[in-house]
């Protein structure tokens, strides 16, 4: 299982709103057969699995154990159900890590199988398997984006200078790995402070990989044109209260800015099937949503620059630390939200 959750993350970033799956196929303790789920719409991890079995093992599937991380699929979408499959294969039995908590499978895929005469057993490495989904079992469980705040600080606890400028505070290091998180995410998100002072583009030109949705909150509409966020390179939503209207690769979503403005992005997102997305700030922003506890996960890096004075780090509530690691001169900080029924498995990777 181990290894089919290492398979599943061959494709962070290219499944959604797909789960990332691995599944290993085993005869009396030899791997037959590897695939995993690589790009939304292609064939899932279970079908690579059994299509890369060579032809002189093809008869030994029948006498195999599959070792999948989520429960196989039981309708037709992209493609057909592949529990149907396993049980046309007979495979001997299935090895589950987590229930998929979707709607069209939710158990039927097990059901499928045992009525088919697989032997079938779930619960392995269960926690390790829901981290490795928490975007999906977010999205299907509680009905909206899995949420990461990511922020940079000085070693005295700062986030921008006073009077807003851009101040460099990360290290070229995590600026390369913030790119990479980037392409694995569905979205990223700025208040209208950062899009204002910062101009930033928000889009993963350091990393190799797929372009986020840049999204950003613009309550009057007040924000230049000529700002990269406006450049027409990649989708942009911008969050008001004045229009709802679609211009040149740049979509407005209007919004009602109340208490629960935070709820209605949410929901615009869930409706697009936007599994995750990143709020990189600004400060405001992040306090919103720490504020509502509306938020999952929270990178923190700790930068050498110093501030004499300057705007304060927002401070996490309700946080458990997952770990901590060093990104050159740079410290790494990752939180778990503590009602996020997602945690942090000790060894696992963001």
């Amino acid at each position: 299982m181990k290894r089919g959750l290492e398979l599943a993350q061959h494709a962070k970033g290219h499944t959604s709103p797909n789960p990332m799956v691995g599944a290993i196929l085993v005869y009396n303790d030899h791997v037959i057969g590897e695939g995993w789920h690589k790009q939304y719409g292609e064939p899932h991890a279970e079908v690579n699995c059994l299509n890369s079995v060579l032809e002189e093992d093809k008869h030994l599937i029948s006498e195999s154990t599959m070792y999948v991380n989520l429960e196989p699929c039981a309708h037709y979408g992209k493609t057909p159900p592949c529990a149907n499959r396993l049980v046309e294969e007979k495979v001997k039995k299935v090895v589950i890590a987590n229930k998929d908590p979707f709607e069209k499978v939710g158990g039927r895929g097990i059901k499928i199988l045992q009525e088919g005469g697989v032997e079938v057993v779930t619960g392995i490495l269960e926690k390790q398997g829901r981290w490795v989904n928490r975007r999906f079992f977010c999205f299907h469980e509680q009905k909206r984006p899995y949420i990461i705040l990511k922020w940079a600080q000085t070693q005295e606890g700062y986030f921008a200078p006073l009077d807003k400028t851009r101040f460099q505070i990360s290290n070229r290091h995590s600026q390369s790995l913030v790119h990479k998180w980037r392409t694995e995410e569905a979205a990223i998100m700025v208040g209208y402070n950062t899009a204002l002072h910062d101009d930033p583009q928000l889009t993963s030109r350091l990393w190799q990989g797929k372009q986020p949705l840049r999204m950003v909150v613009d309550r009057y509409l007040k924000l230049p044109g000529s700002l990269h966020l406006f450049d027409g390179q990649v989708p942009t939503w911008v969050f008001n209260e004045l229009k709802h209207k679609e211009e040149q690769n740049v979509n407005y979503k209007q919004v009602v800015f109340d208490g629960s403005f935070l709820m209605q992005i949410a929901e615009y997102l869930h409706e697009a099937k936007i599994l995750s997305v990143i709020i990189e700030g600004g400060a405001a922003l992040l306090n919103n949503f720490i504020d509502k506890d509306l938020w999952d996960e929270a990178r923190v890096f700790i930068g050498q620059p110093s501030l004499l004075a300057g705007i304060s780090a927002p401070v996490l509530r309700n946080a458990e630390k997952a770990f901590q690691s060093d990104v050159d001169c740079d410290e790494l900080h990752v939180y778990t939200n503590h009602s996020n029924p997602y945690a942090y498995a000790q060894g696992m990777e963001l």
